[in-house]
């Protein structure tokens, strides 16, 4: 067994220590921000160790064989053969995209996203001055969709100029077919409206599922950039290493020269040696992750079907983080209370995606022990009960 359950209290985790500064309470049990409960695969750590231990931690360089890896990795678990000049830095996707709607975008111009969806996407387009479009997922057939016509209705008419894609989604657990990529990816080149590909959760990919990177389901290269990192891949948040990859140089100037500005062009080089052992050497660790993350997946469906069989529990295809929907037995505007002080739980609630409409759901990460996820169980249906 590779994958070792880690406890984290006391040891400076946002997850765990900073519950009374988000939630109010330090007494909750913690299955909200989008990290793991793991140990980084064995290769990390042994790299990171030996880079300590080399002692010197001046101006890094990152090597061939660190973009090697990561191009290797692309090619060879999703098929997307990546140039080596189109990548770039960001210390994290989320810094990538907020800069991005700036590079990409004026003062005023139109953001379309697909609610519900990873908050962040809304707070780069109003906190820079973009008027925020959302272009609602819909639930038909027994799965979230984006709706084409509604999308590209709300691209002409509010003259949209730039497109922020979950891929997988967050926080519906959507793994998109290669269809319905093409169909969103078609509309935005005939209006000229460039896509921003969040990919982070591209290697948490449940059975029966298979990723398809947005940029390799067409010719989409000259208006479509994909943002991913091995943050949630392997647990490396805090290492902050996160790849933009930009195919069309005009882009690419333009990146580089916001960038400049900025002078972050470039990651710390404990970031590096772990993202390039990761990638070299990490395959097998998150073969056991994901079977953690199945399993405590079919548990607790399996388990809220019979408990609370009114109660919604999305189809995870992607990402480690579960989609409920509780809205049958919580009234609208009292799920907050609820979790904290009934069930002494903090989860990722469902308004943080998308505002009132989602009041009744709640966002669980999977990405813990599965005594954490019991516990999690029992004390939602010992309250609902």
């Amino acid at each position: 067994m590779q994958v070792i359950y880690k406890e984290r209290k006391k040891t400076d985790c946002a997850k765990w220590d900073a519950l009374e500064k988000v939630f109010g309470s330090s007494d909750l049990l913690p299955l909200w921000v989008a990290d793991m409960d793991f140990e980084v695969p064995k290769c990390v750590k042994k790299a990171l160790a030996e880079y300590v231990e080399q002692g010197t931690f001046g101006y890094y360089h990152p090597p061939k064989a660190y973009y090697d890896a990561f191009i290797r990795w692309e090619e060879m678990r999703h098929g997307y053969k990546v140039n080596p000049s189109w990548i770039r830095f960001s210390p994290g996707v989320v810094p990538a995209f907020h800069w991005l709607v700036n590079i990409l975008t004026e003062p005023g111009d139109a953001v379309i996203i697909n609610q519900p969806v990873y908050n962040p996407f809304r707070e780069a387009i109003v906190r820079s001055g973009r008027k925020l479009v959302d272009s609602p997922l819909i639930f038909t057939g027994g799965e979230y969709t984006i709706d084409p016509v509604d999308f590209e209705r709300k691209i002409i008419d509010t003259d949209v100029k730039l497109y922020i894609f979950c891929s997988p989604h967050n926080p519906v657990g959507r793994v998109w077919r290669i269809e319905e990529i093409k169909t969103i990816m078609d509309i935005c080149r005939k209006h000229k409206v460039y896509v921003l590909s969040d990919e982070i959760h591209q290697d948490i990919i449940l059975s029966g599922n298979k990723q398809i990177p947005a940029a390799s389901a067409g010719e989409y290269n000259d208006f479509l950039l994909t943002l991913t990192a091995a943050t949630k891949t392997f647990n490396l948040a805090a290492c902050q290493n996160s790849f933009v990859i930009i195919p069309n140089p005009e882009i690419r100037k333009r990146f580089d020269a916001f960038t400049g500005k900025l002078r972050v062009e470039s990651g710390n080089g404990f970031g590096y040696v772990a993202v390039r052992s990761a990638y070299e050497g990490g395959a097998s660790w998150l073969s056991e992750v994901m079977e953690i993350v199945e399993s405590n997946y079919r548990y607790v469906r399996e388990t809220l079907k019979d408990a609370l069989p009114d109660a919604f529990v999305a189809d995870l295809q992607g990402t480690y983080l579960l989609w409920v929907d509780l809205g049958a037995y919580v009234p609208a505007g009292q799920m907050e209370k609820f979790l904290t002080e009934k069930c002494h739980l903090a989860l990722d609630y469902g308004s943080w995606f998308g505002g009132k409409p989602y009041e009744g759901f709640i966002r669980i990460n999977l990405a813990t022990s599965r005594e954490n996820v019991e516990k999690c169980v029992r004390s939602l249906i010992e309250a609902l009960r």
